[in-house]
């Protein structure tokens, strides 16, 4: 008789399990990227579909009083502004299912597989999630505000003038990214140029891939466009807000078990289910366009359902950078 999955799994356990380290797996994340944000989180715990995180402004650069020595002259003072910005939640649910006669037959059991790669698949979610809705973002700046985030560098491969260009973006906050995402092919002419560069701790392990300081994550989720254009997207620290819990009514782990499928041989089904949330800085989301009770992962990159939140252009701590690849820009 094979292992069953109640043997293997711990509902509340998986559940605690899969929150807390989905994501956490992301070089997005361990680059400083993505930061855990306890409203984010209290929200997720919440009714409703959508919430609004607020945030402080900077203090406006007015040239400073000059004092004088007339008493009726009294100085005005200063507000500090605060901003709301809409964040959506996602509802998801991934099962997979197993015959008891197959694990039986195979001599392995297929669940406890289910059970050591679903962290790993709920990660790849967050992060096709995180970059659609960066190419969200990037579609909206370019419609709406002069795709001033954005270096066109598209008949040019990707190298330190370009990456400084695209920081330069950011005006004198450019010294403010602090990691760089990018596809493998651009990652592979950076190694040939011997640009790439190693931190390992003490013992030798590997802690980070780094470029001209910034963290580098490698992703294929940032794929060319038709014209063979990369894009690349630079962050500062905690450029993103994020949250991933449990549902607040359905169970976060569920084990469906169905004795009579496989004509008695028994069927086992592994439900689990992520609320999460995405809210970056200087942007909101505005429900434009959402077919369905969640925005899909396409969704996420529609232009219109995104609206710029944030001031000036230095408020919104992301760039993005398009270069061609190295064959073609030859």
């Amino acid at each position: 008789m094979p292992t069953q999955i109640s043997d293997v799994i711990v509902p509340e356990e998986f559940t605690k399990y899969l929150v807390q380290n989905t994501m956490v797996a992301s070089a997005l994340f361990q680059s400083g990227v993505l930061a855990n944000n306890d409203v984010v989180l209290a929200q997720l715990a919440a009714g409703a579909d959508m919430f609004n995180v607020p945030y402080w402004n900077d203090l406006s650069d007015d040239e400073a009083d000059i004092v004088n020595d007339n008493p009726s002259d009294i100085a005005a003072a200063g507000t500090l502004n605060a901003v709301k910005q809409a964040v959506r939640k996602s509802f998801l649910h991934k099962g997979w299912s197993t015959m008891n006669l197959a694990s039986e037959l195979s001599g392995s059991d297929a669940m406890a597989r289910v059970r050591e790669r679903a962290t790993a698949y709920w990660t790849r979610q967050g992060q096709k999630r995180l970059i659609s809705m960066l190419m969200g973002i990037k579609a909206h700046n370019i419609a709406n505000d002069g795709g001033d985030m954005i270096h066109d560098a598209s008949t040019e491969t990707i190298g330190a003038t370009q990456v400084i260009d695209a920081a330069g973006t950011l005006g004198d906050a450019m010294g403010a990214f602090r990691a760089i995402a990018m596809h493998s092919d651009l990652y592979k002419s950076l190694l040939k140029q011997d640009l790439i560069e190693y931190i390992r701790d003490s013992d030798g392990s590997l802690v980070m891939t780094t470029y001209r300081g910034l963290a580098v994550t490698v992703d294929d989720g940032l794929v060319p466009n038709s014209n063979g254009v990369y894009t690349s997207v630079l962050f500062a620290a905690g450029a993103i807000g994020y949250g991933s819990a449990e549902p607040r009514i359905a169970a976060g782990t569920e084990i469906e078990n169905l004795p009579g499928a496989g004509n008695g041989g028994g069927q086992q089904i592994l439900h689990t289910r992520v609320n999460m949330a995405f809210a970056p800085l200087g942007y909101g989301w505005t429900e434009a366009s959402v077919a369905k009770e969640s925005p899909s992962i396409a969704e996420l990159a529609i232009a219109e359902n995104w609206k710029r939140t944030a001031a000036e252009r230095k408020q919104v701590p992301i760039a993005f950078l398009l270069t061609k690849g190295e064959a073609e820009a030859e």
